[in-house]
């Protein structure tokens, strides 16, 4: 695979100013990563996990560049996919990829059917005895074993099912399920069980320090959700260890590393959106990461004194609605979005006081609140070290590559 390209050399500065400098002749947009808060994010993710080795979760990083630079600390190990094609392609190079989706693609399926580097290299997710015999059919009788992991619902049930809280993803929420389905993976002779994943959403993703009431009602949510999902994770991975070995329990996320790698029965940890610490992770108690990844764009308008318009910016985040799913921006400091606009797919008006020293042509930089989806916009990540140096290096889409 070939290494990012571009390199240059700049005036060495610090903080924004540095990135600034680093990065000022490119034509917008383009996308900006601090490489010394990616570092320091890395090594805390390291220590709070607390000697737990760590999988990226390549989701929240779409670059092979990032992800190389993070496999080779010490600590971290094995990347964490969210689709099978992906993960075939990141298996070219890295010999541990577990795909943290089930797949129906037929043709990535049969691709790994027949190649028994990439079998032994990647992970199928299971959660159903429905999708072992659509795995089962896709792949046929012969060739090399396939790696299997079940996943594990982690979402938190209440008054008898009635609340839920958390992501709905598997149907196995019971050990009983979880050795269920585990005696129907063994049975079959293409597949060998090797791994358990839980993730859980409800702690990891959802910052427990927001501004507002809200706050104290997540965190007691969370302290009942870590305390029930403890004592049935170890017991689920228990019954399925009683039906087979396994190499692996994964768990966790970026917002719960040091609790989940507490866990006896967690054998590693899963983390990425802590390394580029997008808006959505600046709210919890547990850590603060340094904002590493960036966009910017140019300001093309002023339609009044009081407005500046950047050419594009609705680079929204998934999930719920709501205005914690629309970028910041952040430098100049002072600017914030229009209420009644948004962040608009072509133009994106700012107000508030940083307004007045905008002119035509200056650069607005933007925090996106997801860390991965950022890249499905940029060709490239500017990489930018301590001394203004600039790599470019390419994202998925700039490797030619749409996943989802």
């Amino acid at each position: 695979m070939p290494d990012a390209i571009r390199t240059t050399r700049t005036t060495p500065a610090t903080g924004p100013a540095r990135l600034r400098a680093a990065t000022d002749a490119l034509e917008t947009p383009y996308a900006v990563v601090d490489l010394a808060a990616l570092r320091a994010n890395a090594a805390d993710l390291i220590r709070r996990s607390g000697g737990t080795p760590i999988r990226v979760a390549s989701k929240s990083v779409r670059c092979r560049e990032v992800m190389r630079r993070v496999l080779a600390l010490p600590g971290v190990h094995g990347v964490l996919a969210f689709t099978l094609p992906e993960a075939l392609w990141l298996a070219e190079e890295v010999d541990d990829v577990v795909v943290g989706y089930p797949s129906v693609d037929r043709a990535a399926l049969g691709r790994l059917a027949a190649d028994e580097r990439l079998a032994s290299r990647v992970t199928l997710m299971v959660d159903s005895p429905e999708h072992l015999e659509f795995t089962a059919a896709a792949v046929g009788p012969d060739g090399p074993p396939l790696r299997v992991c079940l996943e594990l619902d982690a979402s938190l049930r209440l008054a008898g099912g009635r609340v839920h809280v958390g992501a709905r993803r598997s149907p196995v929420h019971t050990p009983g399920d979880a050795a269920r389905l585990a005696r129907a993976v063994v049975a079959h002779p293409r597949f060998t069980l090797v791994g358990v994943m839980a993730y859980e959403g409800q702690i990891a993703g959802i910052g427990d320090d927001r501004p507002g009431p809200s706050r104290f009602g997540v965190r007691a949510v969370q302290r009942v959700s870590a305390r029930e999902l403890a004592g049935r994770r170890a017991d689920a991975v228990a019954a399925v260890r009683a039906v087979a070995p396994l190499e692996f329990v994964n768990g966790g996320g970026t917002g719960s590393v040091e609790l989940t790698a507490a866990e006896p029965a967690v054998t590693e940890v899963a983390a990425g959106s802590g390394l580029f610490a997008p808006a959505l992770f600046d709210h919890y108690t547990r850590f603060t990461p340094r904002p590493a990844a960036y966009f910017v764009l140019s300001v093309v308008r002023r339609p009044s004194p009081r407005h500046a318009t950047v050419l594009g910016g609705g680079w929204v985040a998934s999930g719920p609605p709501g205005r914690d799913r629309l970028p910041t921006p952040v430098w100049p400091r002072g600017l914030g979005l229009l209420a009644a606009e948004g962040a608009g797919e072509v133009q994106t008006p700012l107000t508030g006081p940083g307004v007045a020293g905008l002119r035509i042509g200056d650069r607005v930089w933007f925090r996106h609140p997801k860390a991965g989806e950022l890249c499905e916009r940029v060709d490239a990540l500017h990489l930018v070290d301590e001394a203004g140096g600039v790599t470019a290096a390419p994202t998925y889409r700039g490797e030619g590559h749409a996943f989802l």
